[in-house]
């Protein structure tokens, strides 16, 4: 349950047709303390489109004091996680920047502004840990790590910006986990832990109720430790 925000809250999932984003939308429909939960799929806000950002937030009904950009591509629509470097494509990395990384971007230029200049609010776009710099130990996955890590220092550029005006807010990253989604399915052998949709979501909730305005900027996991740039 969401204790930390002073009114009843509006929520705003962006990527609601996915399994993390589905999840999130249930458990937030589920509680008492959200008053309003507003789903955006795929086919009614298109992340590469900043016209059909623009028209998702003209049809709000009321200001959002909580948004989740659940969205990403790991493979499909002509993409797959690059092995080696002589694998790399230009359309595949131009593609997957649009959606990993200017795409949430977008919508955080969309949907900010609207929000409450007063109390909690917060922006999460869900990110990797993958997209830590200091943390690529492996190599590969080129296009996702790069788009990831532009993810996140958009996230912190624009957490600062926001701060001006809004010093209550909490514009914020967050790194799921391994998900059993079909963004993960093809990689999950190797994964340590693999957790459910509605697992991911109690968890990355729990994350955004306990973050404060002095963490905005940030990339957190999902058990809420910071994930070094």
């Amino acid at each position: 349950m969401l204790s930390s925000f002073p009114n009843p809250v509006h929520a705003v999932i962006i990527g609601a047709g996915g399994g993390i984003g589905a999840a999130l939308a249930a458990r937030l429909e589920a509680d008492p303390a959200v008053a309003l939960v507003t789903r955006f799929t795929r086919e009614a806000l298109d992340l590469t489109d900043p016209a059909s950002i623009a028209a998702a937030t003209a049809g709000l009904a009321s200001p959002p004091d909580l948004v989740i950009c659940a969205t990403g591509l790991l493979q499909g629509q002509g993409i797959s996680p690059e092995r080696a470097l002589k694998d790399l494509d230009a359309k595949a990395l131009v593609h997957s920047f649009a959606v990993n990384a200017i795409g949430p971007a977008l919508v955080a230029q969309a949907f900010l502004p609207m929000m409450p200049r007063t109390g909690k609010t917060v922006f999460a776009a869900l990110s990797a840990r993958v997209g830590s710099i200091s943390d690529n130990r492996l190599g590969g996955w080129h296009s996702y790590r790069a788009a990831k890590a532009a993810l996140n220092q958009l996230i912190r550029t624009i957490a600062i910006e926001h701060a001006r005006r809004w010093p209550e807010a909490v514009v914020c990253a967050l790194h799921p986990g391994t998900v059993d989604t079909g963004l993960s399915k093809p990689f999950q052998r190797s994964a340590t832990m693999l957790i459910t949709p509605d697992e991911s979501a109690a968890l990355r909730l729990g994350v955004i109720d306990g973050l404060a305005p002095p963490q905005s900027g940030r990339l957190f996991d999902w058990q809420g430790k910071e994930v070094a740039p």
